[in-house]
């Protein structure tokens, strides 16, 4: 994973926060103009990503979104790194799940956080 360093400044009445031009050569997707959706996802972290046609669905959630588009890509440049899982891995899963019944059209409550 890429990391690229920047400050945070004022640009005009808005705050900003500058980048590196590197991030933006090796993602052409963050141009200039771009509109972009930030999300903070914990105290001094923030997921920004692109917003309209070519961002995820705006009812995806944005964490999980990234977080498959990790493994995406960690799985595709270390393939074997993926390791199967144990029988005793299957076991404890089972026990821990026995009796749950779900259904693939449950919604979970508002409430609930996972």
């Amino acid at each position: 994973m890429s990391t690229y360093t920047g400050t945070i400044t004022t640009t005009g009445k808005s705050e900003a926060i500058r980048l590196e031009k590197a991030l933006f050569k090796s993602h052409p997707e963050f141009a200039q103009k771009s509109k972009v959706r930030a999300h903070v996802i914990g105290p001094g972290t923030m997921l920004v990503s692109v917003a309209g046609e070519t961002a995820a669905a705006p009812q995806a959630d944005p964490v999980v979104a990234a977080f498959l588009s990790f493994l995406a890509m960690d799985t595709s440049k270390s393939p074997g790194r993926i390791r199967q899982l144990t029988a005793r891995q299957i076991r404890q899963a089972r026990a821990l799940t026995r009796g749950v019944k779900v259904r693939d059209d449950d919604v979970l409550p508002d409430d609930v956080t996972l």
